[in-house]
């Protein structure tokens, strides 16, 4: 250990494994390190004796509930939107030959107290119950716009500037009832408050032309993917990645401590008695306390069923979204779901998530509106956590803390938190702009 290296990663969640294969490909010398004798931090997959132990302290699991092995269940669920950020990520850095996925089936709204399939198309709009007769012809003339939008033609713009003009102003233009706004903006822009609102409208018509972008990338009934045996094997893709680069790991290293010099600089890390020196540091919240802000909790539930969610047409792999304002609340709430198809569960049993930013202590009840879609549940766990963000200042003192992850169901987010800490690190960016369609990777989704 008693080397010198280029950068030190402390924590093996989905942020730091992807920071750290992308600093790897760069061809600097990298040292990851965990307190932890397993890959993926706070966004681990746990076997059910793991989760029984997490939840339930040291009871066995119910034998009916199959065995411990076959299930997969992530501790921070998301899904990958096909032609997203992530992907182009995976592809980026060749991570895709160490994984498999598979389209998720559905994708969904909850409105006037009923689950409703999310139109993305003009097309799609004119099918929807969402919507009355006229409103759907206002929302397939709304669709047509934002489909047809190129940023870089301004033919298509229709004397619209959509870096001035909120979305609100956009919105009013087309007419469109509060209803159909709630699900354009939280169902296919993904926004999770409604803040948006009051912010220029190019960034909302971009995250449209994203979903729908997404949709008929895979085949599947929505936007999405999701990797077979869960999201836990995301960060053991980067590890080998990084291991092919010449990065080297060290797990179950407990109390790494990071250490700075007379600046204020990181100059190392140690642990066991052991130090290793570095010019920069990145890590979770966790490991630099003192330099993070609570901004937040997550309340999450994980319940574990032997059917499918009703009204989801059977749907085997869901996401469902309940805007705030459907449930008079500041921010939405989340159902995710998935099952044996993604080899997360033994066959025929279900794993349903509900999540979303906490606003009071009380998880169960908070958490009530998205349960009460699950139907009946075999068994049912709660958890809420606090959600930090830095507030150092890295060209200081060269520490480059992520965020901790949020409510959502999906890795937009996520993401563009990595690609902008990579940036800071680096001072460039990373250049995406690959061809999804021709990618060799592709046969494997």
């Amino acid at each position: 250990m008693d080397e010198e290296y280029d950068v030190i990663v402390l924590g093996t969640g989905l942020k730091e494994c992807i920071l750290s294969g992308l600093l790897s490909v760069d061809g600097l010398k990298v040292l990851h390190m965990d307190r932890n004798d397993y890959y993926g931090g706070d966004s681990t997959s746990l076997n059910l004796n793991q989760l029984w132990k997490r939840f339930r302290g040291e009871d066995k699991p119910p034998a009916h509930l199959g065995a411990s092995r076959d299930y997969n269940v992530d501790m921070v669920p998301k899904f990958m939107m096909a032609n997203g950020t992530l992907v182009r990520t995976l592809i980026h850095t060749d991570v895709t030959k160490y994984l498999s996925f598979k389209a998720v089936d559905g994708s969904y709204v909850f409105s006037k107290g009923k689950i409703h399939k999310v139109p993305a198309t003009d097309m799609e709009a004119l099918k929807s119950p969402l919507m009355g007769l006229f409103e759907k012809r206002r929302a397939r003339n709304f669709f047509i716009y934002v489909q047809d939008y190129d940023e870089a033609d301004p033919k298509t713009h229709q004397g619209l500037d959509l870096t001035t003009m909120t979305t609100r102003e956009l919105i009013a233009k087309y007419g469109l009832s509060d209803d159909t706004v709630d699900f354009i903006g939280h169902a296919l822009a993904l926004h999770r408050d409604d803040r948006y609102l009051n912010e220029p409208a190019i960034d909302t018509v971009k995250r449209m032309k994203l979903y729908a972008e997404s949709l008929p990338r895979f085949q599947g009934g929505s936007p999405s993917i999701y990797p077979l045996y869960g999201l836990g094997e995301l960060p053991q893709g980067f590890a080998r990645l990084r291991a092919v680069y010449g990065g080297t790991y060290m797990l179950n290293k407990p109390d790494c401590k990071v250490e700075f010099d007379m600046e204020g600089k990181v100059c190392g890390v140690t642990s066991e008695g052991e130090s290793a020196k570095c010019k920069k540091v990145v890590c979770d919240p966790s490991y630099l306390p003192n330099k993070v802000r609570k901004i937040g909790k997550v309340a999450r539930a994980i319940a574990i069923m032997s059917h499918p969610i009703a009204n989801t047409n059977d749907s085997h792999s869901v996401q469902i979204i309940l805007p705030q304002k459907q449930l008079g609340r500041k921010s939405d709430m989340y159902v995710f779901g998935c099952s044996y198809t993604h080899n997360v569960a033994p066959k025929g049993k279900f794993i349903a998530f509900v999540s979303t930013e906490a606003e009071t202590d009380h998880p169960e009840s908070e958490l009530k509106p998205g349960i009460d879609l699950l139907g009946q549940v075999d068994e049912l766990f709660f958890d809420i956590y606090d959600r930090y963000e830095p507030v150092n200042e890295p060209s200081l003192d060269n520490c480059f803390v992520s965020t901790s992850y949020d409510a959502t169901t999906h890795f937009e987010t996520t993401v563009t938190d990595v690609l902008n800490m990579y940036t800071l690190i680096t001072g460039k960016t990373v250049d995406l702009s690959v061809d999804l369609s021709a990618a060799s990777a592709a046969e494997k989704y």
